[in-house]
């Protein structure tokens, strides 16, 4: 027996319709992207009429569009969110990406009410570390899980042996936060802006000066909880192997280059995987795309590359000198005479390129080139403290960028099959799209004569002018009909029509989920050990009375109402306001339970923001986890 392909998805971000159509371009399966209100990335929303117009593009090549309405919400704005979802089941949307469990209650009260709903997803804001967790979403009626981006691919593995039946989703390149996500307080208890409400205000990104007990500095002025950005390009495989279903690249908040860029370079690597694995693997969107450039991770924005804790923990995750943008590496600063800079290797520069380099102190200058002549730079302003020896990175590629800005900088197909026949009576053209086999006809009455000379060469071109149309001819059968005379026009019209009805038929298939689960008693469900172990996690950010109810019903009475719902005499003396597996006493080299040499410091260790703001590390060695907490 045939054992069944391996489905596998490529999931781009899209900040917008044109990001979102430029993602499936160049070899997106699936976007995501946010609505009008509701995401986690509040800066990025989008009409339900945009939404609606990306769904008619994607689902041309079979691609999937995903929306997060993945914040907690409020008890007056639980209407408004019932409405949204049915607006964008309307639009078409494939699913819904959810952290408050009051969206999937609202989903459920729509389908009994007789609405179609789209699948629902488990954002990574629900927090999902372990198979328990992921078990009891899955008993919720969640289709698919989107994972910690901490987890390691043993990690991951364990959790689809144990809850085979729903598909895993797992990051695989941008942006890293430092706190697992939900459980990241910090930007609204120190700014009044919440990271579960879309509204993060990047506090893991400002510099720290970290002291011990006594008062003494032992890191000043550093960017302490920045990490590096996620790049496991060359680790697709095991992630496949482990379990993953849905490679996800970060970045609802980048542009459209970066898009471009980004995708092209996963779709080309997940192309060469299902070569490789003949019989094992499928991509579940349809087309091939034929780039104008040649992808390049290193020269999109990036703070350096980290494949995080998937192979175990590292040393080099953190990003501390500068939170900002490196880029990829150029050269060293061979002299600064003149007022150029002459730069050793072998790198080519361009008028408009953007550099930047460490300064003594350690701290990222940038400029931007002005003039170049050769391997000799002139800036639009000679910066400050560049000397000879000094490391050169480039952050901004013009040249690479104006490739990418061009209008076709990748071109998507599907390649179909033509078979032209004629009875006697009627003209018919058959149209196969050759992925799937799904074929459309077009028929024509009328009288053909036999014609002075062949015919063939005609009509291959004019079956073959695809240009306009997502779709590329790869065989043309008129065997049937070159004897006949068949006006250019004709079949030109009949070759129009039947591009028509094949978007139809592609497009025309929506992904709407059947009846989400009922209630599931606990004990039913065989990986969840102890109703404690979900509430410690799933109803900590209850912020909606509907919420509050999803959890008593199902057994979980211990809930922790948000923070942005707290009054002051809800909240204790000490809050935990991040939960971190980057862990500053081992990046320092004192980890004991990594062999490391003992801290000589006296603990506990605080972060001090510039404003005298002191924060209080608590390294939790059980779980391999530091805790930060902030002193009301």
């Amino acid at each position: 027996m045939t054992p069944e392909l391996q489905m596998i998805e490529l999931l781009a971000p899209a900040k917008n319709l044109e990001c979102g159509i430029a993602a499936i371009d160049h070899g997106a399966d699936a976007v995501y992207i946010g609505a009008e209100r509701f995401g986690a990335r509040a800066a990025a929303t989008n009409t339900v009429e945009d939404i609606a117009t990306l769904c008619h593009y994607a689902h041309t090549f079979r691609a999937k569009v995903y929306v997060t309405v993945n914040t907690i919400i409020y008890d007056e704005e639980v209407a408004e969110t019932k409405r949204l979802l049915c607006r964008l089941a309307e639009a078409g949307v494939d699913a819904v990406l959810v952290q408050d469990m009051a969206v999937m209650e609202l989903a459920r009260q729509c389908m009994e009410e007789g609405q179609p709903m789209p699948q629902m997803h488990a954002s990574t804001q629900t927090d999902n570390r372990n198979a328990e967790q992921v078990a009891w979403l899955a008993a919720q009626g969640f289709t698919r899980v989107v994972l910690a981006r901490e987890l390691s691919v043993g990690e991951i593995e364990e959790i689809h042996r144990q809850v085979p039946d729903v598909e895993l989703e797992a990051f695989v390149h941008g942006a890293l936060c430092v706190s697992y996500s939900g459980a990241c307080y910090a930007s609204q208890y120190c700014f009044g802006r919440s990271a579960n409400r879309g509204e993060c205000a990047q506090f893991c990104r400002l510099p720290f000066t970290l002291e011990d007990a006594e008062g003494r500095t032992l890191v000043r002025d550093k960017y302490l909880l920045s990490l590096k950005d996620m790049c496991r390009i060359d680790s697709l495989e095991e992630l496949l192997q482990a379990g993953v279903t849905s490679l996800k690249i970060e970045g609802r908040l980048k542009d459209v280059d970066y898009v471009k860029n980004v995708v092209a370079a996963y779709n080309q690597r997940l192309n060469q995987i299902v070569r490789r694995n003949p019989g094992l693997y499928r991509r579940t969107s349809l087309g091939r795309c034929e780039y104008s450039f040649a992808p390049e991770l290193h020269k999109s924005f990036n703070r350096g590359f980290t494949d995080y804790f998937l192979h175990g923990r590292k040393a080099d995750i953190a990003a501390m000198d500068s939170p900002k943008a490196t880029g990829e590496k150029v050269g060293l600063v061979k002299a600064v005479e003149n007022r150029s800079i002459v730069v050793a290797g072998t790198t080519a520069f361009a008028n408009g390129d953007g550099l930047c380099f460490f300064d003594g102190r350690r701290q990222l200058v940038g400029f931007r080139v002005n003039r170049v002549e050769g391997n000799r730079l002139f800036p639009a302003q000679m910066p400050e403290g560049l000397k000879k020896g000094i490391t050169l990175y480039r952050n901004y590629d013009k040249s690479f960028v104006q490739m990418l800005s061009q209008q076709h900088s990748s071109i998507r197909k599907m390649e179909v099959e033509w078979d032209a026949d004629y009875d006697g009576k009627v003209l018919s053209l058959v149209m196969t799209q050759v992925d799937t086999g799904e074929q459309v006809s077009i028929k024509r009455l009328m009288s053909l004569d036999l014609a002075d000379k062949p015919q063939q060469e005609m009509m291959l071109r004019q079956l073959s002018k695809l240009g306009n149309t997502p779709f590329v001819a790869i065989n043309v059968n008129v065997d049937k009909v070159k004897r006949f005379f068949v006006p250019s026009s004709v079949m030109a019209d009949m070759r129009r029509m039947a591009c028509d009805e094949m978007v139809k038929c592609l497009s025309n298939k929506k992904s709407l989920i059947g009846p989400i689960n009922p209630i599931v008693p606990m004990d039913a469900i065989a990986p969840i050990k102890s109703i404690e172990s979900i509430a410690a996690t799933k109803a900590k950010n209850v912020a909606n009375s509907l919420a509050r109810d999803y959890y008593l019903q199902r057994g979980i009475s211990t809930i922790v109402k948000a923070m942005e719902r707290q009054s002051k005499n809800d909240k204790s003396s000490s809050i935990r306001i991040m939960e971190c597996r980057h862990c500053l006493r081992y990046a320092l080299g004192h980890c004991v339970r990594h062999g490391h040499t003992p801290p000589t410091w006296k603990e506990p260790l605080e972060l001090v923001m510039s404003d005298k703001r002191r924060f209080t590390l608590e390294f939790d060695c059980g779980n391999c986890q530091m805790n930060i907490y902030a002193q009301q």
